[in-house]
């Protein structure tokens, strides 16, 4: 009788093992992977890396990352995964707050104004968009013209059809394809030694408001799926540029091919003590590419970056037929004395 008795008891000690439904361990493996993908991003951005492909290329869309780490949060809590509740908060509130402008958002130019005057930045994309750019720069008539991917047709046009009169300074590479570039001025020009690149990136020195004023085309190449290696070392150059022109005017612009979410940009930046116009002006969020089609997924890649001297009143991104990219137009003001 005690034996039974024992017997009896300890089955029904046994603990009752109770198995989760399949669909929400389906579920919580599905946001699971989501928030793997997210985090590996968002932590290279925290630890400020670039990473290696797909991270370059997932990064200049850091923000629309908030869309996949929402839905691993909504899997995670559908499967009632509290690790993964957790986990999904986490990286919803480290990608929100990376999702901030980058950067001053004033500069505190010395001195007083010394001068007023406009830039213009603009890839044509082989030159394709040059009608347009050229009746952008007839009817905006911007101070100084940086002109990346300017083909030979683009050059050629450039000649024949903006007036000498109104640009009478000019360093126009002319390379076919997307290296060649052009600087078109209304103040004097000095060349200087271009940054070594596949794709063209002209200097000079322009005399505004008789103060000596560095200016650079940007125009590294993109960081190609497992083929960011060009991209890495000539934004490397990029920054090595602007920490060997800091302490004077500095003028910046061009297109980057990156955002203020990859690392070597944001080092082109403080390297220089240099401040994207875009954000001084209230426009961090504006986008610039990809202009030829639709699509939410779009980032501002095409920057005008300036140094203290400046202060930047302005900046507008302009629709031009037949390239993937805005063109970015600032207003500034030369500060010195």
């Amino acid at each position: 009788m005690d034996t039974l008795s024992t017997g009896t008891v300890a089955e029904r000690a046994v603990p009752q093992v109770r198995r989760r439904h399949p669909w929400r361990v389906v579920s919580s493996l599905t946001g699971a992977l989501l928030l793997a993908g997210v985090s590996a991003v968002v932590g290279c951005r925290a630890a400020d890396s670039d990473g290696i492909t797909p991270v370059p290329q997932a990064l200049a869309f850091l923000p629309w990352l908030l869309v996949p780490g929402g839905a691993g949060l909504v899997l995670a809590a559908l499967g009632r995964w509290r690790t993964g509740m957790v986990w999904g908060l986490a990286v919803l509130a480290v990608t929100g707050w990376y999702t901030q402008p980058y950067g001053d958002a004033t500069t505190r130019p010395k001195g007083s104004i010394l001068a007023e005057f406009s830039v213009l930045t603009s890839n044509t994309e082989f030159g394709w968009a040059t009608d347009d750019l050229i009746a952008a720069v007839a009817r905006e008539k911007p101070d100084i013209v940086f002109v990346e991917e300017c083909s030979f047709r683009c050059a050629d046009a450039l000649a024949a059809r903006v007036a000498a009169s109104d640009y009478p300074y000019r360093d126009v590479v002319r390379e076919d394809g997307s290296a060649g570039s052009a600087i078109l001025s209304r103040f004097p020009l000095e060349r200087t030694e271009p940054i070594p690149s596949e794709m063209a990136m002209p200097g000079a020195v322009a005399t505004i408001g008789g103060r000596d004023v560095r200016l650079q085309l940007a125009h590294p190449m993109p960081p190609l799926p497992g083929a960011d290696t060009p991209w890495r070392q000539e934004l490397g150059r990029i920054r090595e540029f602007a920490k060997s022109a800091k302490g004077g005017p500095v003028v910046l612009a061009g297109d980057f091919n990156a955002t203020q979410d990859h690392a070597l940009f944001r080092s082109v930046l403080d390297e220089g003590a240099l401040h994207d116009s875009a954000r001084l002006a209230g426009q961090a969020g504006a986008w610039s590419w990809p202009a030829d089609r639709t699509t939410p997924l779009r980032a501002q890649i095409d920057h005008v970056l300036v140094s203290d001297d400046f202060k930047a009143t302005s900046a507008r991104f302009l629709t031009l037929r037949g390239t993937d990219h805005r063109a970015l137009l600032v207003k500034l003001g030369l500060y010195g004395g």
